[in-house]
């Protein structure tokens, strides 16, 4: 084993701090304390990263040396970090690391950072696991993953203050500074009965200017955004963000104070909410993740793939429907994609507006006509006037005045059936329970192809 002195730890500075895993040389230093199994060195070149930033240095490590790195670090790993990882790589990583190692780590962290580790784990090693922790412990995160996924009980935090009315305000200060096992961050105390019904809470800032021998009773404010641990964790960030929210409190059915939400758990939400939407616009899933195998990928995305060959196909079926009018006019075969093309391209724009504005309930039903016939007039309106460009283009290229009169009128025709296809087919699929993130992208393309090659063919047979 090499002296600790003779491998190269990278320097510190405010460079190095800014984003220290692109520091070149960086990586290769870690790979080679862990390949000669040099802890000290290892402790002292991670002893400063950031939870996030030693989970993009996980990442960057080759697959060996993940779990030997945490066992290195031992009680120096965070293993919030396992939290920052893709799923892949963070199940790659338990799967390989002694289980009591596993267990240890997830004694140190708060209830909600262990559930998300723990509710991807087979129910088998979930219940090894939990099996080892202390009672309390396990009770609070077995609770917590009874809850439906991707509900509030899942991501909140079982860790709070919780005090009577009858307490005076100096009983709750000294209680907080001199009670151990607190949470670490917290933003409120809870006012509860005997029974933990909520009756409201006292920021810290009321708490710190009030007297000590106010009772909590006389300046606790109900809690006007409490949230039930079955609701949607969607719904619940939507509400974070409608009333600008830091935390609020988590009840159960009987309307018993069992968690708290914070705006770090509500920031993860509504990444992955909108991260899952812009990955199924694509046709991709949203649990899709740069590190999940060929393998995955390439089934996750066959569906998607498969409806669009459907699609490609019932065009095709248009198309030869007119085989002889493209026989004895060729300018039809070369002009048919433009009207097709931009009929899809002013498809996705509504449909992307549509389907995002539904999955913020910005679009309602009260409010569902008058986006309608706003898409209707944009339509229009953008049809008439690709029209005239189209016409002259057409005019000028073949010099036959009837033809740019059939590609503008089947310009306008599909371009308005994009933009009532856009809005209504998210729309419909909304009301079905279907989401309409994943499923519009293909019907949308059908019919912009179909009515696209329909009116232009069609037009065409009938015109010449």
């Amino acid at each position: 084993m090499r002296e600790e002195t003779d491998l190269a730890v990278p320097p510190r500075g405010p460079d190095h701090e800014a984003d220290p895993i692109d520091k070149p040389g960086f990586v290769a230093a870690v790979a080679g304390a862990i390949e000669t199994r040099n802890i000290a060195a290892l402790k002292a070149i991670v002893a400063d990263l950031h939870e996030t930033d030693l989970a993009r240095l996980l990442e960057a490590l080759p697959a060996a040396d993940r779990p030997l790195m945490i066992e290195l670090l031992g009680s120096d790993f965070d293993f919030t970090a396992l939290t920052e990882l893709d799923e892949t790589v963070r199940l790659q990583i338990l799967e390989e690391l002694p289980r009591q190692t596993v267990v240890e780590g997830m004694r140190d962290l708060e209830s909600d950072d262990a559930v998300y580790i723990l509710e991807d784990l087979d129910d088998a090693e979930k219940q090894a696991i939990l099996a080892d922790l202390p009672v309390p412990e396990r009770a609070a995160l077995q609770r917590s993953l009874d809850y439906p996924e991707e509900s509030a009980g899942r991501r909140m935090q079982t860790e709070f203050i919780a005090l009577p009315p009858f307490w005076t305000v100096g009983q709750a200060l000294d209680y907080i500074g001199e009670t151990e096992g607190l949470p670490d961050v917290f933003f409120e105390v809870f006012v509860v009965d005997p029974s933990y019904r909520l009756s409201g809470s006292v920021p810290l800032d009321r708490l710190l200017r009030t007297k000590r021998g106010v009772k909590l009773g006389e300046v606790v404010t109900p809690d006007r955004h409490v949230v039930k641990a079955t609701d949607d964790q969607e719904d619940v960030a939507r509400v974070f963000e409608r009333y600008n929210l830091i935390s609020a409190p988590v009840v159960d059915e009987g309307d018993r104070l069992v968690g708290v939400l914070t705006i770090d758990d509500i920031v993860d939400v509504i990444q992955e909410e909108a991260d899952e939407d812009l990955k199924a616009l694509g046709g991709v899933a949203g649990d899709e993740e740069l590190s999940d195998s060929f393998w995955y990928i390439a089934k996750s995305r066959f569906s998607w793939l498969l409806l669009n060959l459907i699609a490609a196909n019932i065009a095709s079926f248009v198309i030869a429907l007119f085989e002889e009018e493209l026989h004895r006019m060729v300018a039809l075969a070369v002009l048919m994609p433009i009207v097709a093309s931009q009929g899809g391209n002013a498809g996705t724009q509504t449909m992307t507006v549509a389907v995002r504005a539904l999955a913020t309930r910005e679009l309602r039903p009260s409010n569902a006509r008058r986006v309608v016939a706003r898409e209707l007039l944009v339509g229009l309106f953008n049809g008439v006037v690709f029209a005239v460009i189209m016409a002259v283009v057409v005019f000028a290229r073949f010099g036959i005045a009837d033809l740019g009169f059939v590609i503008a009128l089947a310009m306008i025709i599909n371009l308005v059936a994009a933009a009532l296809g856009g809005i209504l087919i998210p729309l419909l699929l909304d009301r079905l329970k279907v989401d309409p993130a994943v499923s519009s992208g293909p019907f949308v393309t059908t019919v912009t192809d179909v009515v696209g090659f329909f009116a232009f063919l069609g037009i065409a047979s009938l015109w010449f």
